[in-house]
């Protein structure tokens, strides 16, 4: 399968469709924000400086400062592949985004999305 196309995607352009799709279920920007936060190690600071650079997703994982320690924790399906079971180690960290993305968005509580 090529990927290309996904890792050359501006994390900018994708990001206002996340804000989008939380938004429209009653999530908040801010609450989007604490979930890549915990995901990909960047504060709010370094978060907007990836969105203002506006890098593609291979440089935004590639420059995030630590991936949680749980992400194994992040299970179940997305786009119809089991994220944990995702052999492409790029595309799995896109998949677990869309993935606590679609929690979020669902009304699932913080702390299960945040695997705490």
């Amino acid at each position: 399968m090529d990927n290309s196309r996904v890792y050359l995607m501006s994390f900018s352009t994708v990001y206002p469709l996340y804000i989008k799709k939380v938004e429209k279920k009653g999530r908040t920007k801010e609450e989007l924000d604490i979930v890549i936060i915990w995901l990909t190690g960047y504060n709010e600071q370094t978060l907007q400086q990836q969105i203002d650079k506006r890098v593609d997703f291979e440089t935004f994982f590639a420059e995030a400062p630590q991936l949680n320690p749980n992400v194994s924790k992040i299970t179940g399906l997305i786009c119809g592949y089991r994220v944990e079971e995702i052999e492409d180690k790029l595309m799995q960290k896109v998949r677990y985004m869309d993935k606590l993305v679609d929690e979020l968005a669902k009304g699932r509580k913080m702390e299960k999305i945040l695997r705490a």
